[in-house]
């Protein structure tokens, strides 16, 4: 889909009934893929819309699009409208969470109910999420490295998000393989920069203004944004409810798929 000049890749899926649509939305350096094995699992009669966000997967290079979050929520809103969309709840993992709060705030009536997993909040995004990625972003030899080997670089940085290792490997080589063949090194330089997103702070501050039924869920044991954080952000938001999974990590819908459904599941009936 054509969204403001530059092409959304999405595929729908689930089945259209009485109940409302969900929108998936990901985070940085991932894709659609991330929801795999969640998708399947959703309860029938809502239509399941996931995205590739503008620089990932299959969707364009961003070129010199903004890659916040902010700028992803405005693009999702615009890709609702283009799909006709009027409202859903969105489900969202690290920045694409930050990404659905940008829209529950900008657009009340257009989001219906959010979903959180593991997502940057506060002042704490930039001190804690992947460093070693973010190294490589600063670095001025970045650009240097090429495409495939900065995509292996990430990839060994990224690996501790997952609890299992061998799963987590074939995920980040679907997140990852695009920047290294189709979209190229200055996308992925610019996803790992994404990563020190000013906006989040800022969007912080607006929490109170988030009125619809939000569940907060966190992996346990993530790496880079303690659990702590998932219960602070559920504390500001009024409708809220916290749920850290258990032996899950960073990369929630791939460790615990079953779990994620569940919560999403009920909060459709919330």
């Amino acid at each position: 889909m054509d969204v403001g000049g530059r092409r959304l890749y999405y595929y729908a899926a689930g089945s259209r009934g009485a109940g409302e649509t969900v929108l998936f939305l990901h985070g940085a350096c991932a894709s659609s893929h991330l929801w795999h094995t969640v998708v399947p699992l959703m309860p029938a009669g809502h239509r399941l819309v996931v995205v590739d966000l503008l620089g990932s997967g299959r969707s364009d290079r961003p070129g010199e699009a903004p890659l916040t979050a902010a700028a992803h929520g405005e693009r999702a809103l615009a890709l609702m409208d283009d799909l006709r969309i009027d409202q859903a709840c969105v489900v969202g993992h690290a920045a694409g969470g930050a990404a659905a709060l940008s829209m529950a705030i900008a657009a009340p009536r257009r989001v219906t109910r959010l979903a959180l997993l593991d997502v940057p909040a506060f002042d704490d995004w930039p001190r804690r999420a992947a460093p070693v990625a973010r190294a490589l972003a600063r670095s001025p030899f970045g650009h240097l490295l090429g495409a495939p080997l900065l995509a292996g670089l990430a990839h060994g940085a990224l690996l501790r998000g997952f609890a299992d290792r061998e799963r987590g490997r074939h995920a980040l080589d679907q997140f990852l393989l695009p920047f290294a063949q189709r979209l190229g090194v200055e996308a992925l330089v610019g996803q790992l920069r994404a990563m020190r997103d000013p906006g989040i702070a800022a969007l912080s501050t607006r929490l109170d203004a988030v009125t619809q039924p939000v569940s907060v869920l966190w992996g346990a044991r993530d790496p880079w944004l303690a659990p702590s954080l998932g219960a602070r952000l559920a504390a500001a938001i009024p409708a809220s409810t916290f749920s850290a999974i258990p032996g899950a990590r960073h990369y929630t819908p791939v460790d615990a798929p079953e779990q994620v459904a569940a919560h999403v599941a009920s909060l459709l009936t919330r």
